[in-house]
Formats: C-alpha cells, sequence, structure tokens
C-alpha cells in the first residue's frame, strides 16, 4: 500500500506543459480586458486631484478671509496665502505660517498654476485649472475644473 502512494507522489512532481500553457493564457485573457480599463485612470486621478485641491485652497481663502475681512485681490493672487501682502488691501491679522500646508501654492497634477479671480464672476472667489492642455475650455481630459462647479 506503502508504495503505491509513493509511485504516485513522485509521477506528480509538477505541471505540464499543457498546464502551464493554459494558465499563461487565461492570464493573458485577463490583462487584456483589465489594463485598458487601468490605462484610462491616470487623468480621472489627476481630475479628482485637481478637485481636491481646488477645495483646499477655497477653505484656505475663507480662513484668510476670516483673519483679515476680505479675499486676496486677483493681483495679490494666491501667494497672498503662503506670505503676506505686501501692496494694496495689505491684512492686519495675516497668520503667521501662511494659510496653506508646506508654504507653498500648489500647481495643478498638470504643473499650472491655477487661476484665481477675485471677486469672481461666479461667486465671491473664482479658482480655475485649465486641464491637461492647460488652456481655456476644452472637452474630455482637456476640460476646465472649476471652483463653481460642483461634481
Amino acid at each position: 500500500m506503502k508504495r503505491s502512494i509513493l509511485c504516485n507522489v513522485n509521477n506528480r512532481r509538477g505541471f505540464t506543459l499543457i498546464e502551464l500553457m493554459v494558465v499563461i493564457v487565461i492570464l493573458g485573457i485577463l490583462a487584456g480586458l483589465i489594463v485598458p480599463r487601468i490605462m484610462s485612470r491616470p487623468e480621472q486621478a489627476k481630475r479628482v486631484k485637481a478637485r481636491m485641491q481646488i477645495e483646499s485652497i477655497s477653505t484656505a481663502l475663507k480662513l484668510y478671509k476670516l483673519d483679515n475681512g476680505a479675499y486676496p485681490t486677483t493681483e495679490q493672487g494666491l501667494q497672498a496665502l503662503v506670505e503676506s501682502p505686501s501692496s494694496g488691501n495689505v491684512p492686519k491679522n495675516w497668520r503667521k505660517g501662511g494659510y496653506l500646508e508646506k508654504g507653498k501654492v500648489p500647481s495643478d497634477p498638470w504643473s499650472n498654476d491655477f487661476v484665481y479671480l477675485s471677486p469672481g464672476t461666479h461667486d465671491d472667489f473664482d479658482i480655475i485649472s485649465y486641464g491637461a492642455d492647460g488652456a481655456a475650455g476644452g472637452e474630455d481630459n482637456n476640460a476646465d475644473i472649476n471652483s463653481w462647479d460642483s461634481e
């Protein structure tokens, strides 16, 4: 009885070439279906990141207004959130250390500056990322991401 069990164990040491080929074909089919879906996600992730950055900057601007009574002007720009403006409406209660983490104004995910308007055309202030193409307007990945749009 022991001898027959040992023979079966010795005969089944690994996978056959056909079994390996079947597994490789299945993995190839799965990769062919999944990879195209994953590859379209980076641009979507960048758009979500831009929206989150706009929300974060909006919160910092609201804190700035609470401390100083007004939003920074368009001329002062978003830089007023990291260093006290020395021209225009100079803030009296500017917070030491600024209003943004890391002490700098972030660029959008495509390495472009956000556009800041105060007063804005849609709200007290407008913040805009021009998307992947870095130009106003556009569709799909090139579409603008605006502080007044809620998605």
